[in-house]
């Protein structure tokens, strides 16, 4: 599948800013299920400094400062994408989570060490043992861990609510598993905070949704915004991506965008300015499938 992909964001200030340097992870990850055919990201007023740079993650990140006054900014980044099928989730030849969860904690393979990196607390994901017994439900003992992974995902859809007033960008998990309400970047946070806590490594993806579904198909709730999943190591070096506000396993309607241990790691535009006064945000995300 191919789409085009339009992210606006314009920054709208009371007072003029003097001096501003921000990072945009907004240049698509190139990963084995998605070709990144052409990229370009716009910024107005002309910053004084551009650059690039790879992360400790492996994403794209774009550097920009402004040595100079400005009241409005505008970064638009524009993507052409072919997105092709994952590797299908066979549930029946995957390990029970147990032996996953050992083999990460002994660096059985060079692939389980590196996930290891994400089986860890992070800034914004912590747990406490409500997480794990919420999760337990699911990781029953011998269960294989991509049923295990999908029945979670279920679960947490069913028994949470979409509310795009109940959080902020900055609630913490534990308030989220409280409330029972949140957006995808909470489900995220929440999910992988219980995988984590069974010492199951997972990481936070963000990226994008088809914005119109396939003919006969439900629309997708987080489409026209940037959205978030997570993706859970199943073993022997394979990861399972699964999003929890859509109860589903991703396929070829989610984009990669960027991923790290939680969305502190993968801001699709953050920084730091002087002066401006209050200012106020605006952000438009369009996916349009291509013929």
């Amino acid at each position: 599948m191919k789409y085009r992909i339009t992210h606006k964001t314009t920054y709208e200030s009371h007072e003029p800013v003097s001096i501003g340097h921000n990072q945009a992870w907004l240049e698509l990850r190139p990963v084995d299920w998605q070709q990144v055919d052409s990229f370009m990201v716009s910024i107005d007023p002309e910053p004084s400094i551009r650059t690039r740079r790879i992360d400790s993650f492996h994403n794209p990140v774009h550097l920009f400062s402004f040595n100079e006054g400005y009241q409005q900014l505008t970064v638009t980044a524009t993507s052409v994408v072919t997105v092709t099928e994952r590797p299908p989730a066979a549930i029946e030849t995957s390990p029970a989570w147990e032996q996953v969860a050992r083999a990460v904690k002994s660096h059985a393979t060079l692939e389980d060490r590196e996930a290891a990196e994400f089986a860890f607390a992070s800034p914004r994901i912590q747990w406490t043992g409500d997480k794990r017994q919420y999760a337990a439900e699911s990781f029953v003992p011998g269960r294989d861990v991509r049923e295990a992974v999908v029945d979670l995902t279920r679960r947490i859809h069913a028994d949470f609510t979409y509310d795009d007033r109940a959080t902020t960008v900055n609630t913490p998990v534990n308030e989220v598993f409280r409330l029972r309400r949140g957006v995808c970047q909470d489900f995220a946070h929440l999910q992988i905070a219980m995988l984590r806590s069974l010492n199951i490594p997972a990481r936070y993806v963000s990226g994008y949704l088809r914005t119109i579904p396939a003919e006969g198909k439900p629309r997708l709730v987080g489409a026209d915004a940037s959205h978030a999943w997570l993706a859970v190591y199943c073993g022997n070096g394979q990861w399972l991506a699964v999003d929890p506000t859509n109860n589903s396993v991703c396929s070829t309607d989610h984009i990669t965008l960027a991923w790290g241990r939680d969305y502190g790691d993968v801001p699709p535009l953050t920084g730091v300015f002087i002066g401006g006064g209050q200012h106020r945000l605006i952000v438009n995300v369009d996916v349009l499938p291509l013929a």
